[in-house]
């Protein structure tokens, strides 16, 4: 499950292209072609069934190239191409997460360091550690979810620019929702602090801290953080209709907007607010699950499943919950059944970065939204994380991801 926020719109509809409008395949040469077949079989079912706009996918075993296509539109008469660029929101976190670990394994900072020794002013800073910003079990509270000014600021201007320092402005003016590394919830204001803390460590700004010991020694080329709204051409268009409640359009009312340029400083870290391509997203599955960049100690700390059986649901608390084998929570990776993920989800668009260990099984999904993925309030789910469980019980189907209601 991806906790971001509910999916949001301005008016006037735009007619719902035919789901399965096109395909873009990467080429001939898939390793295992029946495979492909029946991946692209369960693509198209779930974009015709779940009223899905476009699907990128790209999947490997050991290395080897399943599929790769794309299928529908980006916008109406553009087809959807694998070479499209699009936003990969919480996938960041796993390169953040990567980021402190290499800096551990240089011996910069430790895990237990407290976050005051590198921002002194913070609220709680003396008794909240690097490792539990990492894993979100500092305390703080999310400044999305259960804020209601937040979201209500954020349905009236999604073109707002936001800083850091008015993201976590609510957060640290709260107590904490527990004592430090005793409970677990997700919270976005984790990793913001988590980036200002990592721009005093390394003396640089995150993104180029990024890019020097991650992003560049992964290989991936297409993955950056602008600094604005901006996608780098061709880019992969979305459209939502997830303001409608807070617009008060009525269910009469037809309802989609196109969302792409919306600005998503409001997300992640700054200097992490990044686009790629479904290349780069299949990339990272493969090189943040085997740890690549680790040492196998730091390696083991990103994947840990030790908060299994140590946090509970709170009151007051939206994400509090108990980590279990279906959803347990790393240091920016999540663990569910055997597969390392993470799965973005806003603005009318979702993703799924996944990587099977045992077997070498990688894939990497984006999807955007046709109009009637949404229901009258102008709600849908990550229908990127449905169709990675159904390639994943295709490619590892002795070890499927779990889904709700396995």
């Amino acid at each position: 499950m991806g906790f971001v926020r509910r999916m949001s719109a301005l008016a006037l509809a735009v007619g719902l292209v035919a789901a399965c409008g096109s395909d873009d395949s990467s080429g001939s040469g898939s390793a295992d072609p029946a495979k492909a077949d029946e991946i692209m079989r369960v693509v198209r079912e779930t974009m015709e069934d779940a009223h899905l706009k476009s699907v990128i996918v790209k999947a490997s075993v050991d290395g080897d190239v399943v599929v790769e296509e794309a299928v529908g539109e980006s916008m109406s008469g553009v087809s959807a191409g694998t070479d499209m660029h699009f936003r990969n929101g919480s996938v960041a976190m796993s390169y953040v997460a990567t980021l402190l670990l290499v800096l551990v394994d240089q011996g910069v900072v430790s895990l237990d360091d407290k976050v005051s020794e590198w921002l002194p002013d913070l609220s709680n800073g003396d008794r909240v550690t690097l490792g539990q910003l990492a894993q979100m079990t500092s305390g703080y509270r999310d400044y999305v979810l259960g804020n209601a000014e937040f979201n209500a600021e954020l349905d009236a201007n999604p073109f707002r620019q936001w800083t850091p320092e008015e993201l976590i402005s609510y957060p640290v003016s709260q107590p904490l929702l527990y004592d430090p590394g005793t409970n677990w919830n997700y919270a976005h204001t984790n990793y913001v602090i988590l980036g200002l803390a990592l721009e005093k460590i390394t003396g640089t700004p995150l993104a180029e801290a990024l890019q020097e010991k991650v992003l560049g020694p992964m290989g991936l080329d297409q993955t950056t953080d602008p600094g604005t709204p901006a996608i780098a051409d061709p880019a992969l268009h979305a459209f939502t209709s997830e303001r409608r409640d807070a617009l008060k359009i009525p269910q009469e009312v037809r309802f989609y907007e196109e969302s792409t340029y919306w600005n998503p400083s409001w997300t992640m870290a700054r200097g992490a607010i990044q686009t790629t391509d479904i290349d780069d997203m299949h990339a990272s599955a493969i090189a943040i699950g085997n740890g690549d960049l680790l040492t196998a100690e730091s390696y083991l700390q990103m994947v840990t499943r030790n908060l299994i059986g140590k946090t509970t649901t709170l009151d007051g608390c939206a994400t509090c919950f108990a980590q279990s084998d279906e959803y347990s929570y790393g240091l920016g990776i999540v663990s569910t059944g055997d597969w390392l993920i993470q799965n973005p989800f806003f603005s009318g668009e979702s993703g799924v970065m996944a990587y099977l260990p045992s077997d070498k099984v990688a894939i990497a999904v984006a999807v955007t939204y046709g109009e009637e993925a949404f229901d009258g309030s102008g709600n849908t789910s990550n229908k990127a994380e449905d169709l990675f469980q159904k390639i994943g019980a295709v490619l590892a189907p002795e070890q499927a991801p779990p889904t709700p209601e396995g």
